[in-house]
């Protein structure tokens, strides 16, 4: 009978455990069945605070990519960019991309966007807002796709406000990871690998990325607008033959499209706009069923609830949560590597930049010597060709890790057209007693912009009465449609490489 105190008693410490595990595990059920159950968001809704409010986790980890902030000037870096970008925007300016949070405010405050005074000037086309904002899909879907992709990029300035946010790619209805462009859908069936009717969960974690993270250009389309002729710029995938390097080079040139005339070597330009996903699918992460969201969105767990991190950057800042879930060794160890690696890839992108520089500049010495079409015609596909190869393994900025040996493969092809341009500009020059040529030096940005006569104050000035004038107004105008979000804002400086 003495004993039935001390039973009790060891019973009652025994169960108190197993009774605390119980409404642990019922709370974190209710808290997941509250997450779970999907919340009444209006259909269209672009500002990103509007689903924080139901979701704030991914919220507050989203509103985390503000710490992106810091501009990195690469054609500072590397001069020889503007030589071979003449007569294109990207001779302007061109930053390393910052976190979702300021892709919006960065497509404003480039050079490359102008400087327009209204509705209708500007030199882009509405296409340049497409990768920017949720506004987008949702214009597409009050005006049309053919009248979206018309006019130019200052036609929606009052309407595309808020940055890249939960509505670029989830349904508001059902939370699900949604395709908000119809071109990556006819991407998809021209290349014919993956037919979005076929798409996974999984798949979609990659699919929605290549939304933005792709090659793309736009495709000059005439359409009837009640009677009155138009030309949409329609964003288009060059998928039909493949999403390799050459895939896509053989489709332009079999399509005859160029972006644009170089200034200076007359050579008809590509130019790769940031083919993340191309690469992706080429490398061993995506043979071996990872998907995008896998590294740049890894979960989180908090007590009994799991979420993915929506502060969208490089898995180099959270090796331990993402590279090392598979890789072996220390995190010291693993970015050691990686910083290695990533060396030998720069190496060899900085002397197809300096190749591909030079090739345009003896170009522009051989024309200036009254060389003929018919004897510049092959140096002028190497350097294109070689132009192409080089940008479409850098633009893409995580290339080099979704796919190494790739990058590096397409970036000594890179080297070697260029070379070969070189060479065969050489005989040209040596037929008009040209043959020991030197070019300019182009070692810093300034000589460089020199080079191509660049107006590059003028350009400042008129952007930044754009940004004191037009852009304000915008943003009034947005404000009263109840479009703004000020939380997209919320403690943004302006910063810039030439501010």
């Amino acid at each position: 009978m003495k004993k039935s105190p001390i039973v009790f008693t060891l019973s009652v410490l025994a169960l108190a455990p197993m009774v605390l595990l119980t409404m642990s595990i019922k709370e974190n059920k209710a808290e997941q069945q509250a997450i779970g159950a999907v919340p009444v968001i209006k259909e269209n809704e672009t500002r990103a605070s509007e689903w924080g409010k139901h979701y704030p986790r991914q919220y507050d980890t989203y509103m985390q990519t503000r710490k992106s902030d810091e501009i990195a000037d690469v054609l500072k870096q590397d001069p020889a960019l503007v030589v071979m970008w003449a007569g294109y925007a990207f001779s302007k300016d061109y930053n390393k991309p910052r976190g979702h949070y300021y892709a919006l405010e960065d497509n404003i405050n480039t050079l490359r966007t102008g400087a327009p005074v209204d509705g209708k000037t500007g030199p882009l086309p509405t296409a340049c807002w497409t990768c920017k904002s949720p506004d987008v899909p949702r214009l597409i879907k009050r005006d049309g796709e053919m009248e979206f992709f018309t006019g130019k990029w200052a036609k929606y300035g009052d309407e595309i406000v808020n940055p890249i946010g939960c509505g670029d790619c989830h349904d508001s209805s059902t939370m699900k990871l949604t395709l908000t462009r119809d071109y990556l859908k006819r991407g998809l069936e021209a290349e014919g690998r993956l037919k979005t009717a076929d798409v996974t969960h999984q798949d979609m974690r990659s699919l929605v990325c290549a939304q933005c993270h792709a090659e793309y250009y736009f495709k000059k389309t005439e359409w009837d607008d009640k009677g009155e002729k138009k030309t949409a710029m329609v964003v288009t995938f060059p998928w039909k033959n493949g999403l390799s390097a050459e895939n896509m080079e053989a489709y332009y040139d079999d399509y005859n499209f160029s972006d644009w005339t170089h200034q200076m070597s007359k050579t008809p330009m590509l130019k790769a706009q940031h083919p993340d996903y191309e690469t992706f699918v080429t490398g061993v992460h995506y043979r071996n069923g990872l998907s995008c969201a896998d590294c740049h969105m890894p979960y989180v767990r908090e007590g009994g609830v799991k979420y993915s991190n929506h502060k969208i950057g490089s898995p180099l800042d959270n090796i331990a949560n993402t590279c090392l879930n598979c890789h072996k060794g220390t995190e010291k160890e693993f970015r050691e590597t990686v910083e290695k690696k990533l060396a030998r890839k720069n190496e060899l992108a900085k002397m197809a930049t300096d190749v591909l520089a030079q090739a345009h500049l003896e170009a522009a010495k051989a024309w200036e010597l009254g060389a003929t079409e018919e004897e510049m015609k092959l140096a002028l596909q190497d350097i294109r060709h070689g132009q192409w190869r080089w940008d479409y393994a850098v633009a893409g900025h995580g290339a080099f890790f979704h796919a190494p040996e790739e990058t590096l493969r397409v970036l000594a092809g890179a080297i070697n057209k260029g070379q070969d341009a070189r060479l065969k500009l050489r005989i040209v020059l040596a037929k008009y007693n040209a043959a020991d040529y030197v070019g300019p030096d182009f070692s810093t940005k300034e000589k460089a912009q020199a080079i191509i006569g660049l107006p590059f104050e003028k350009l400042i000035e008129e952007k930044k009465t754009f940004l004191n004038t037009l852009r304000q107004e915008w943003i009034k105008q947005s404000e009263a449609k109840g479009l703004y979000d000020p939380a997209t804002r919320k403690d943004m400086v302006l910063k810039t490489s030439y501010n």
